[in-house]
């Protein structure tokens, strides 16, 4: 396997798993406004793709089996660009949240098996998992930077904005093309009924859980909630563009640190820190400039972290794709209630404070939550 083909090819596919959710938060109001919905409809559009990445990541595990892992990522594409394609198409609240539906079903699945494909090829590097969440990062950035400039750019719709995501599902496919010819071995999916382990990854699971319900709020509401403060359509979407451009560097750098459990619990806990900071900051009205960068810092050091502890601690590509998978479909399922119950405070309480609150305990709790994984005696 040529590495540097591989890499592209991991990069490729990582471009995917952001932007249909990512592009959204910058034209949610114009989405709004246009079909006339309200927050907790909105809310959905973020909700329902990390539901049901939380929902599919499981299937991911039959498809591997049944199909091996290139023929199930290459599925998992189709998914996502016949999604996002979808879109150009949208006149109603209802078909919008199908697309959201089967965008997230995509990427539900793509996850878990893009980690099981490092771990196929390049069982003994880790460190490429940065390329992975680095990818993640730069799809989400470039999805919320370009979501005005191409919404402006096409007279004003956000039907083509959010549908030109569709060109990176496409490219993808095309570069796992060569793998496909290859025959794909079977997967068997490895038990571990040792209780330490098994207590362990139910704490991953719920460390996820509350990670994917802070970080999937802050990408629905964190744009509409500065332009309730005066910022324009434009600042709210730099500022979103900021906040995921911020999480490339860390994203990139972060999988590269990982070591001992001990580094790597202090590395989980000081992003959490950083993310409690950026919320008190935001609680206070300080400058949205200043907090987002504590909120970006914890961010692009959260996310790849939580995806490379499976890679660690599996000893083969099926046990990656079970582990990941396990700890992705209870945690996307979970955390996707974080929009939808942000959604819930603002349209009773028609403030964003008590919101933001919500946010701020699930950090107190994820924080908490990094101590039990770490008490947990594994077999490794």
């Amino acid at each position: 396997m040529n590495k540097r083909y591989f890499i592209i090819l991991v990069f490729a596919i990582s471009l995917n798993l952001r932007p249909a959710i990512t592009a959204v938060g910058p034209l949610l109001t114009v989405i709004k406004d246009d079909l006339q919905m309200g927050n907790v409809s909105a809310s959905l559009l973020t909700t329902l793709p990390v539901f049901f990445m939380g929902a599919t990541s499981l299937l991911a595990l039959f498809l591997s089996r049944k199909f091996g892992i290139e023929w199930a990522l290459a599925i998992s594409l189709i998914a996502i660009f016949i999604a996002l394609v979808s879109r150009l198409f949208v006149t109603n609240a209802f078909t919008l949240i199908l697309t959201a539906l089967l965008s997230g079903i995509g990427i539900g699945i793509a996850g878990p098996l893009t980690i099981g494909l490092i771990k196929k090829y390049f069982p003994n590097e880790p460190s490429l998992m940065s390329f992975y969440s680095s990818a993640m990062v730069a799809g989400a950035a470039i999805a919320s930077t370009f979501a005005q400039p191409l919404y402006q750019k096409f007279n004003n719709s956000w039907q083509i904005a959010l549908s030109f995501w569709s060109l990176f599902a496409l490219g993808a496919a095309i570069l796992l093309l060569p793998l496909l010819k290859k025959e794909a071995a079977p997967i068997n999916v490895m038990s571990n009924n040792k209780k330490g382990t098994a207590s362990k990854n139910w704490w991953l699971m719920i460390f996820f859980s509350l990670m994917a319900a802070i970080f999937y709020s802050l990408t629905a509401w964190l744009s509409p909630y500065v332009q309730t403060i005066g910022f324009s359509k434009v600042q709210s979407g730099l500022l979103l563009s900021l906040f995921t451009l911020i999480q490339l560097p860390v994203s990139f750098i972060i999988p590269r640190l990982v070591g001992t459990n001990r580094k790597t619990k202090n590395l989980l806990i000081g992003c959490g820190f950083s993310e409690l900071i950026g919320l008190i900051l935001l609680l206070l009205h300080v400058s949205p400039w200043i907090y987002v960068v504590f909120l970006a810092l914890g961010a692009g050091g959260l996310f790849p972290l939580a995806l490379t502890l499976p890679l660690l601690t599996a000893k083969t590509s099926e046990e990656a794709i079970s582990l990941s998978a396990f700890m992705q479909s209870g945690g996307f399922m979970a955390g996707s209630l974080g929009p939808l119950l942000f959604g819930v405070f603002i349209q009773n309480s028609h403030s964003f404070n008590l919101a933001w609150l919500l946010v701020l305990l699930f950090v107190l709790l994820m924080i908490g939550s990094v101590r039990f994984i770490f008490s947990v005696q594994t077999s490794k």
